[in-house]
């Protein structure tokens, strides 16, 4: 900043700045003076087109430069958000244990979003692994399970492979491929399905009562949250 000049004489020292092509921010911070104040000295300066091209670039390179470290603080933030949620979800489940009356509760929720609802048998179907595998994982826990009463089938996109995704889901749900029925394709099919995408696949415990209890429970459960927790 340049200090010892009257205001007269830093108006001067404006003009010829803004003449030599200087930018209204650079001269505000070389002479200390607001950009309010330098507007009305400045309005009659006229830069040559060189100049103001010159001035352009410069505010479009600071954009660029303002916006990249706007997007860096914006990743920080959100990266220490999702931090301190994480840690907070680590705390909250660090004294969590699943005994049998829990375990039901959550598989009857489970059920309630994503299986069957006639009374035939515990069916339960998506296409994410980690879910089936996490509702079969909790239904083997908690009830004494026929293994041979399980089969399973796949509804898949046309251009997937049955026989590898057979082998995928059964490896991930330990279900023998033997025990998977016909597979059902999409004959709409399109667009080249993704590497990830595994298809759905369908799970099917038969056990009517089984099958009725979580239907039960998942029902009174919804009733206790009405009753509790509704307006």
């Amino acid at each position: 900043m340049v200090r010892g000049h009257t205001d007269f004489n830093k108006k001067g020292l404006a003009i010829i700045l803004r003449r030599r092509g200087k930018s209204y921010r650079d001269i505000e911070k070389s002479l200390g003076v607001r950009k309010s104040t330098l507007s009305g000295w400045l309005k009659n300066v006229k830069l040559s087109d060189r100049q103001i091209e010159k001035l352009h670039k410069k505010w479009l390179g600071a954009l660029v430069s303002a916006r990249a470290k706007a997007v860096l603080w914006h990743n920080q933030q959100s990266e220490g958000r999702r931090k301190a949620i994480k840690k907070d979800v680590e705390d909250f489940f660090s004294d969590i244990k699943i005994d049998q009356k829990m375990g039901e509760l959550i598989l009857a929720m489970f059920y309630l979003a994503e299986g069957g609802k006639t009374e035939n048998s515990f069916m339960i179907a998506n296409s994410n692994p980690k879910i089936l595998k996490g509702i079969l994982t909790l239904y083997r826990n908690l009830y004494k399970l026929d293994e041979s009463k399980f089969s399973c089938s796949l509804h898949l996109r046309n251009d997937q492979k049955e026989k590898d995704l057979k082998r995928f889901w059964s490896e991930i749900l330990e279900i023998p491929e033997a025990k998977f029925t016909k597979t059902q394709f999409d004959k709409r099919t399109i667009k080249k399905t993704y590497d990830h995408y595994k298809g759905v696949c369908v799970v099917n415990y038969f056990d009517m009562a089984l099958q009725r209890r979580i239907m039960y429970i998942g029902d009174k459960l919804l009733e206790v949250i009405e009753k509790n927790m509704g307006a």
